[in-house]
């Protein structure tokens, strides 16, 4: 599985996150004007609750009946004349991509963003075996430009980042001389870009939805790298979550609609391309050759389980933009790929509990995110189904919270128990805060327990009102 988690623990991401005041600005700075943007879109839309019954529906329907749209999809692909692979895990998609490099005799190639490529490590594997690789999307060719940072959104890869700080990259690592504003950088940027699309053997991308009825390969961008990349290489690689489908272009306009608004808060992305097959003897750009590589790596286990729900997601990233605890530890608190309240539902899912399983302890539960997912995800019910089963499996909650909670248990089910804890539990006002108490207690006050119990306050009175 390639989901990867963090080499530092919760509490050592957590401190560090909380530590950087930098990034927890930035971002709240970019919640605060993505989420206006994003409430002015959608009351521009209308009837906001119908458009996510809407989008909720056909991702449902395709979960449902995913089996025959993706064997609808393959046929009409091949039929356009693409090649479609199907992946079973990281590891097979990996050498499937390989095979199509060396058999290129590829050197180079160009990228989108894509978030399964990330799942499954390619651009590593890739370069293990001399290849080189260039992302083309502003915020990840920047983060690879740095080499020693991952994305902290799966829309916004570069969100935990202002102009300043990007700025000193571009300048530490690419020799840039220019100014902060984000035109000359970006001007700056343009120019390496241009240079690689042209000379680029082979070119990866992602899919943010596919046409089951006509086999097209839809993708979303808004700097035009998607035109570059699927129009000027020879050969075009795609990645494919298998979820990704949606039976016609009927549903693949609402969920666009969903899309653009949720991620950006705009009414639409500024390139929506659309790729179906090879280039035809009419057409002046394309590949020339298609290859679809359609991913499971893990999603199977989901869809089979109570967790089903959760691969509707359209990987808009609303929910993280929406959450407190994200604003305060950034992506990169999360310690995996998918970060926010989608992390927190979806990898436990796709990557099993024993690495990531703390992954579910940064959620409030104040439903924030259920509010605002386009396709209604019940993400707060995930993740407080995750708790559970992780807290019920004695392996997974580990010797300590296992042996506090059946001791909790059974003093809260024993009546004589209990009224004799009740009694020693007005000491705690003179305890000396140790432990997670201590650090609960910095930004907290704990109540004071009072001298005299409800109960004893009680008899009290039913003896006063028995004598007169």
């Amino acid at each position: 599985m390639g989901i990867k988690t963090s080499s530092l623990g919760l509490k050592h991401r957590i401190k560090k996150n909380l530590s950087d005041s930098f990034m927890r600005a930035s971002i709240a700075n970019a919640q605060d004007r993505i989420n206006r943007k994003r409430a002015d879109c959608y009351a521009e839309l209308g009837h906001f609750e119908k458009w996510r019954d809407l989008a909720m529906d056909i991702r449902s329907h395709v979960l449902d009946y995913l089996d025959y749209y993706l064997e609808q999809f393959t046929d009409s692909a091949q039929k356009a004349g693409a090649a479609v692979h199907f992946a079973k895990d990281d590891r097979e998609a990996v050498e499937l991509a390989k095979t199509i490099f060396l058999q290129k005799k590829a050197k180079k190639a160009v990228k989108t963003k894509s978030m399964v490529t990330e799942e499954i490590g390619l651009n590593e594997a890739l370069e293990e075996i001399g290849i080189e690789i260039l992302e083309t999307d502003l915020g990840e060719y920047l983060l690879q430009l740095d080499g020693k940072d991952k994305p902290s959104h799966i829309v916004i890869p570069a969100l935990h980042k202002d102009r300043r700080r990007i700025r000193e990259v571009l300048a530490q690592k690419a020799g840039y001389k220019g100014d902060v504003t984000p035109e000359a950088m970006t001007r700056f940027v343009r120019g390496i870009l241009r240079d690689a699309f042209l000379s680029a053997d082979v070119a990866v991308s992602g899919c943010n939805f596919a046409v089951a009825e006509t086999g097209t390969i839809a993708l979303m961008t808004n700097e035009g790298n998607g035109r570059f990349i699927t129009g000027i290489p020879k050969t075009l690689i795609t990645f494919m979550g298998m979820e990704r489908v949606v039976p016609t272009f009927e549903e693949l306009d609402i969920l666009f609609s969903m899309l653009a608004r949720s991620s950006v808060g705009v009414r639409t992305s500024v390139y929506m391309s659309l790729i179906t097959g090879p280039r035809g003897k009419a057409d002046l750009d394309g590949p020339e050759e298609l290859h679809i590589i359609i991913i499971d790596n893990g999603r199977s286990n989901v869809l089979a389980g109570s967790f089903k729900d959760v691969l509707r997601c359209i990987r808009c990233g609303t929910c993280m933009l929406e959450c407190p605890a994200y604003r305060h530890v950034g992506g990169h608190g999360y310690g995996v790929l998918y970060p926010g309240p989608l992390g927190a539902a979806l990898v436990t899912e796709l990557a099993g509990y024993e690495e990531h399983k703390d992954v579910t302890e940064i959620c409030s539960l104040c439903g924030a995110c259920n509010d605002v997912c386009p396709v209604k995800i019940p993400l707060v019910e995930s993740i407080l189904e995750h708790r559970r089963i992780i807290a019920e499996d004695k392996r997974l909650a580990g010797w300590m919270k296992d042996a506090v909670y059946s001791q909790y248990g059974r003093v809260i089910g024993n009546s004589a128990y209990y009224a004799s804890a009740s009694r020693l539990a007005r000491l705690a006002n003179h305890a000396p805060r140790i432990g997670p108490l201590k650090e609960w207690t910095k930004a907290r006050e704990l109540p004071k327990i009072p001298a005299e119990r409800f109960r004893d306050w009680f008899a009290g009175r039913k003896r006063k009102e028995a004598g007169s």
